[in-house]
């Protein structure tokens, strides 16, 4: 498996774009609606919110998605187009939209808004725009550049991605897109997440692996501990690798669900990275837990505890917050065999042992700490269980986006 260019583009027969319609009335340069289209009908599979308000395309592609299939999926950012007035009926029209200028039923059609809750969707605006997008649509890596921007919001970078394996002697690809910098928390918060593969699966093996993969990925990334109205993650396979189609477990299986693993993992890396306002990356690995569950709920309490990730902000090696969010994650543990290091590019330093802390040179604690990317290495001394979380640190910054974010 290796990392390749491309992003939704990537995969055989996978068309994309990004173009400004005027759903954000107030950045006109700024693309606002996204389309993505397979040459053919593809499996489909998605995952979406666990928050009981969920948006109008969220219920929408659950129901669309019941059959296992889908040709397009179309966005658009600067509206959530959750809990606003003729929500179902508006999300209904992007698909219809869409749907009559690729040539496919409505109902093969996947919907995603992101942005402000509560306010009426700017249909007209989407629906007129409709030729620009379905025109600009391309198959090169800059269209699904194109697509990346027009679903950011706060967003300051794109996210993009792709790979490339070997399925059953052909060379399958998997290249996705996100969204993805405030209300981010474990069980996937507000992102939006379009990945595609010409890989040959049924729908049921799709979900599957999905299902794994975001397990793994999303579901274990915190920002600032909201779980959006929106959160959408889903994935389109359209077969034309060639390779014989996965039906089932096995060996081509798996390959598929560590290369879908590893694209979501490099997209979720990406969306904590690019955390509201945010400084730092902090990657969180535990090791020595009890088992993976543990050390998973360790992980996620530390990445999202807020004295934590004030601390990285300062740079500051107080590793006594690391400690304290471990003891309130509701794992029981003993506490007089946990270690606590913290490493970047300049080093790494043990900062306690045993439950009880170490002289550390300050200086190179900060120095480390100073790094973007972070890494808190804990050892529980439980068992051989580990998992890895990311988060980031909460600024000035993340006050100021969110203070205002609405007017």
């Amino acid at each position: 498996m290796k990392t390749i260019d491309g992003g939704v583009c990537a995969a055989k027969g996978f068309r994309a774009a990004g173009v400004h319609v005027g759903v954000k009335t107030h950045a006109a340069w700024k693309k606002d609606v996204a389309l993505i289209v397979s040459d053919v009908r593809c499996a489909a599979a998605g995952m979406f919110t666990k928050n009981v308000v969920k948006a109008a395309p969220v219920r929408v592609d659950m129901v669309h998605l019941r059959d296992g299939g889908a040709w397009a999926v179309i966005a658009n950012s600067g509206n959530a187009n959750a809990c606003a007035p003729q929500g179902e009926e508006n999300a209904e029209r992007m698909c219809q939209a869409a749907a009559k200028k690729v040539g496919c039923d409505p109902y093969d059609v996947i919907v995603s808004s992101t942005g402000v809750i509560g306010q009426t969707l700017n249909i007209q605006a989407i629906e007129n725009g409709m030729d620009a997008l379905y025109s600009a649509l391309d198959a090169s890596p800059e269209a699904s550049n194109s697509a990346a921007h027009a679903i950011m919001t706060t967003d300051t970078a794109k996210k993009e991605a792709a790979v490339e394996t070997e399925i059953g002697g052909k060379t399958v690809r998997l290249g996705g897109i996100a969204k993805g910098s405030g209300m981010i928390h474990p069980n996937m918060g507000t992102m939006l997440c379009f990945l595609t593969t010409d890989c040959a699966i049924s729908p049921a093996c799709l979900q599957t692996a999905l299902r794994e993969a975001v397990r793994v990925s999303f579901h274990r990334i915190s920002v600032d501990g909201d779980t959006s109205t929106n959160d959408t993650c889903v994935v389109l396979a359209n077969g034309l690798a060639g390779n014989a189609p996965i039906e089932g477990p096995g060996a081509d299986f798996n390959a598929f669900v560590e290369a879908l693993t590893a694209l979501c993992v490099d997209l979720a890396r990406r969306m904590a990275s690019d955390g509201e306002g945010a400084k730092h990356l902090i990657t969180c690995t535990v090791a020595g837990a009890r088992d993976e569950a543990q050390a998973e709920t360790v992980a996620r309490s530390v990445i999202s505890s807020t004295l934590t990730k004030a601390a990285i902000f300062g740079s500051d090696a107080n590793w006594g917050r690391v400690l304290c969010a471990m003891g309130y994650s509701g794992e029981a543990f003993d506490p007089d065999r946990v270690d606590v290091a913290f490493a970047s590019a300049a080093g790494e330093i043990p900062v306690c042992a045993q439950g009880r802390g170490l002289d550390f040179d300050e200086d190179l604690a900060k120095k480390i700490l100073t790094e973007h990317d972070v890494e808190i290495r804990i050892t529980m001394g439980e068992g051989s269980g580990g998992c890895t979380c990311w988060g980031c640190d909460i600024t000035y910054d993340y006050i100021k986006i969110n203070g205002d974010y609405r007017t």
